[in-house]
C-alpha cells in the first residue's frame, strides 16, 4: 500500500515529456524459435537496467517503497487516494489522475481494448486531469479498475505505459551518460517520483542540478563521484516538498548500493526504506 509521503509525480508529466522520449518504442514480447539472430541482437543491447533479471529487480525495489513490498506484480489492481493532491494513485507505478499518467494509460488501454471497463471514465479523467478531484470517477472507478487488473491486456498497458514514460527514457538517459546498471535505476526511481517536467524538482534539472557539481562518465567524470552529486540533487529534490521528506529510499538503499562499490546491481542486495529491511538473494 501507499502511503502520503511514498508517491509524487510531476503534474501533467505525461504532457510535458518530451517528444523524442514519449516515442520510446517497447519491445515487443519474445515469439519462439525462428528469429534467433534478432533475438541475439535484443540480448546484446540489453546491457543495463533493460536486461530482464535486471528489470525485475528495479520494480521489485521500487516496489519496496512504493508498496513496502517486494512483489511488485500484485499491484496492478492497486488503488486508493493517498491524500497527496494527485487525487487517485493507481498500478504498478502509482499512475496518478491527477498527472495524467492514468489518463495516457486508459486512453492506450482504450485503443488496444475498445470498450473496455474504464474506458467510460475517459471524459471524467480528462477533466480531472491535474487536480486531485474524484467528479465523475466515483462510487464505481476504484471497483472497476481492480477488474479491469484482472485482464491481461490492461497489465500489459500498464507495462507499456511504464516503460514508455519512466523506464525506457531512464535507461536512455543513463547509457548516454554512461553509468552502470545502478546509476541506470537511480535515475528510473527519480523519474518515478518527480517526473520528467519542466519544474525544479523534476527528473531533468535533478540532473541538470548534479551537472553544476560533476561530471558523467561520458563527460570525462567518474561514476561514483557522479552518482552521488546526482543522489545529494535528488535528496534536495525530495525536501523541497513534505510528501517526500523521508528520504531513505535514497539514504538507506541507494547509496548503501553506491558506498558498495555495486555499480552494476548485482545480487544479494540488503537496504531499508521507512524503517523497513529488504533482501533479494
Amino acid at each position: 500500500m501507499f502511503a502520503p509521503h511514498r508517491k509524487s509525480k510531476t503534474v501533467a508529466v505525461g504532457a510535458l515529456l518530451g517528444a523524442a522520449l514519449l516515442a520510446v518504442p517497447v519491445a515487443a514480447h519474445a515469439t519462439a524459435a525462428p528469429a534467433a539472430p534478432a533475438a541475439a541482437a535484443t540480448a546484446a543491447k540489453a546491457t543495463g537496467l533493460d536486461d530482464p533479471a535486471k528489470k525485475d529487480i528495479a520494480m521489485q525495489i521500487v516496489s519496496s517503497a512504493e508498496n513496502s513490498s517486494l512483489d511488485w506484480k500484485a499491484q496492478y489492481k492497486y488503488i486508493e487516494d493517498i491524500g497527496d493532491g494527485r487525487g487517485y494513485t493507481a498500478g504498478i507505478i502509482g499512475f496518478c489522475s491527477g498527472t495524467g499518467d492514468m489518463l495516457d494509460l486508459v486512453e492506450y488501454y482504450t485503443q488496444v481494448k475498445p470498450g473496455n471497463v474504464l474506458a467510460k471514465y475517459l471524459p471524467a479523467l480528462r477533466k480531472v486531469d491535474g487536480t486531485d478531484s474524484h467528479q465523475g470517477l466515483d462510487p464505481n472507478f476504484t471497483k472497476d479498475w481492480a477488474k479491469a487488473a484482472q485482464d491481461s491486456e490492461f497489465k500489459k498497458a500498464q507495462d507499456h505505459e511504464r516503460d514508455r514514460v519512466y523506464f525506457d527514457p531512464a535507461v536512455k538517459q543513463g547509457k548516454s551518460d554512461g553509468v552502470g546498471t545502478l546509476g541506470q535505476f537511480m535515475y528510473y526511481d527519480a523519474i518515478v517520483m518527480h517526473g520528467d517536467g519542466t519544474d525544479s524538482t523534476s527528473f531533468r534539472n535533478i540532473r541538470k542540478r548534479a551537472l553544476s557539481k560533476a561530471k558523467p562518465p561520458a563527460q570525462g567524470g567518474n561514476e561514483t563521484t557522479w552518482l552521488n552529486a546526482f543522489l545529494d540533487a535528488r535528496v534536495w529534490a525530495m525536501k523541497q516538498e513534505e510528501a517526500h521528506s523521508d528520504t531513505s529510499r535514497v539514504d538507506t538503499a541507494q547509496r548503501v548500493f553506491l558506498k558498495k562499490g555495486n555499480l552494476n546491481l548485482n545480487t544479494p542486495l540488503d537496504w531499508k526504506v521507512y524503517g523497513d529491511s529488504f533482501h533479494i538473494g
